[in-house]
């Protein structure tokens, strides 16, 4: 976007204010702006007017907006507006101008920390690690990224990671037909997944190769492939094997080359299924740990990301019928005189009472039992309210549920009809209950220091109650392991102000007396925890492979070595 078409516009939807150019993208431009609704400050994403001349783009633009803004997460960057802006431009002609209204973020772009060169390994893990944590939470959602790359991740002073531009890409990439439309769109041929660069469907775990790659660039100062242009660069995403990280940074392990091969493997299935799985082998390979590196089955990845689809229900349709040759006949043509009598007598003596009941009662006395007046319970707790609408009154209730910022739960909000209304005994009143203040979700925090989860709890209206410590084994020191009640994707909203509980890694992992135990089951547990068995003696004074002695017990340090002394076979 030119200057011009930006000086063109100066203010959004009547409330948003553009500043100053604060970045330039191939797709937009980004400006300081002002919400001047709210007075707080916003990042106001231009793009190009071109895109909004395709009305597929729009529609698609609209709704892929509105599922990025569902999602709240403190490393993703909020949305909280999206739409567009009719401008006059330089030739008279009026243009659509799509904007983004978004959470503005204090810090700089990891495309310019890269610019420095090279990065400790265990930094550039625990960049990566929130970025997955991000597409963890996205994936969970069913947003794809598509266009991860530094250009899109913001880092702030306090080292915490932002990912913007969530669904952004996907409205974008529609409507182009080739990588060489698209390059100058969604972000840079460096970071395709060669699903993306074969002009294919895509799903999270072109995401997961298009982290592996930033991954790579963290630790070496590069990218893995370079090329005259985007095509030279999308054939090797597709045909060449990336070189080795550890080739341009010794401080490379061979456990952390290794994750990165396995996330820029070329085909999908080859790839970690999960965000969580990247994560967990980057967090082992960096804290020194051989990476178990499995090879992700196809049901596992979509059952992990999206959830497993619901079977279709089948009706069972049943016919009752009865053959007319099953069924009983009938000997009597007509029924027994003793019965007629019988019913003759029983009708008289009903309609006598009816006589009786018709002339004895008074006719008010037979509206007052037939008719009442709603009472008036409004501002009433409804647990009382009950006993006067129903046993009082003898009304059918049909209670409604209705959230509400200034009345407390369970009071009163109105009847329908209203009260003072005469209506019948026995109709149905509905009455609106308050349900209190409404419920908005719980920030997802796991993983993050206790300050950053403490500021994104509190800034969603929540109160940070106990903060305990316990063992992890694979969550590292001083992270958030769980929140109680829990947060995140799939987890029920709360009421703002609840009393949000924190469980914190020590990280220490407690390593249980496995004396007695078979050397396999022993095994087997300290694999589990993440020890390094550094080496088994054989005792010769007994056999049975029993595990005779451990050099630790208790709560150790993650990652621990372990040193085992078992009986011979």
């Amino acid at each position: 976007m030119t200057e011009g078409l930006a000086e063109g516009v100066r203010t959004l939807a009547g409330r948003y204010e553009i500043g100053e150019t604060i970045g330039r993208g191939g797709m937009s431009e980004v400006h300081l702006g002002t919400d001047r609704r709210l007075g707080r400050k916003v990042a106001i994403k231009l793009l190009h007017a071109e895109l909004a001349e395709d009305p597929q783009f729009r529609v698609r633009f609209r709704r892929e907006a509105q599922d990025a803004a569902k999602m709240t997460h403190p490393t993703i960057v909020r949305i909280f507006d999206a739409g567009e802006e009719a401008i006059t431009d330089e030739d008279g002609e009026e243009r659509l101008v799509p904007f983004i209204i978004m959470e503005h973020i204090e810090g700089e772009l990891l495309r310019d920390v890269i610019a420095r060169g090279p990065m400790a390994p265990t930094e550039a893990a625990r960049i990566i690690e929130q970025v997955l944590t991000a597409l963890e939470y996205s994936h969970r959602a069913g947003i794809v990224h598509r266009d991860i790359k530094p250009g899109n991740i913001m880092v702030t002073p306090g080292g915490q990671v932002k990912v913007m531009d969530f669904g952004i890409a996907r409205a974008i990439s529609d409507s182009a037909a080739t990588i060489a439309e698209t390059t100058g769109i969604v972000g840079t041929a460096q970071y395709f997944s060669p699903e993306q660069a074969r002009g294919v469907a895509v799903d999270a775990r072109s995401d997961l190769y298009s982290t592996g790659v930033v991954l790579y660039e963290l630790l070496t100062g590069h990218a893995p492939f370079a090329g005259d242009n985007p095509v030279a660069i999308a054939y090797q995403h597709v045909n060449a094997e990336p070189p080795l990280a550890s080739a341009g940074n010794p401080a490379v392990s061979a456990a952390l080359d290794a994750v990165v091969l396995k996330a820029l493997a070329k085909e999908p299935a080859n790839r970690y299924p999960t965000a969580a799985d990247f994560r967990a082998d980057l967090t082992a390979a960096v804290a020194g740990e051989l990476a178990v590196l499995r090879a992700p089955r196809a049901d596992e990845f979509s059952a992990a990301l999206f959830g497993s689809d619901a079977a279709a229900q089948q009706a069972a349709q049943r016919q009752l019928s009865t053959d007319v040759d099953d069924r009983a006949m009938r000997t009597q043509s007509g029924p027994p005189v003793l019965w007629i009598w019988a019913g003759i007598v029983v009708l008289v003596g009903i309609l006598a009472a009816v006589v009786y009941w018709v002339f004895t009662l008074q006719p008010q006395n037979l509206t007052q039992d037939l008719v009442v007046k709603v009472p008036d319970v409004v501002g009433s707790r409804y647990d009382d309210a009950v006993d006067q609408l129903v046993d009082k009154n003898g009304l059918v209730v049909l209670r409604v549920d209705e959230a509400n910022e200034t009345v407390a739960a369970g009071i009163i909000l109105g009847t329908e009809p209203a009260a003072g209304v005469t209506v019948q005994r026995g109709q149905e009143v509905r009455v609106v209950v308050s349900s209190g203040k409404a419920p908005v979700d719980i920030p997802d925090v796991t993983r993050l220091d206790e300050a950053s989860a403490r500021a994104a709890l509190e800034g969603a209206g929540f109160q940070v109650g106990t903060v305990t410590t316990t063992t992890s084994v694979d969550v590292p020191a001083g992270l958030v392991i769980k929140t109680d009640p829990a947060g995140g994707a799939g987890a029920p909203p709360a009421t703002v102000g609840t009393v949000i509980n924190l469980l914190v890694s020590n990280g220490l992992v407690t390593v249980p007396d496995m004396v007695g135990k078979s050397l396999a089951e022993a095994n087997t547990v300290f694999s589990d925890l993440r020890l390094q068995i550094t080496t088994t003696t054989w005792d010769a004074s007994c056999t049975g492979l029993t595990l005779k002695a451990q050099s630790i017990v208790g709560d150790v340090a993650q990652g621990s070595q372990i040193a085992l002394v078992s009986c011979q076979p």
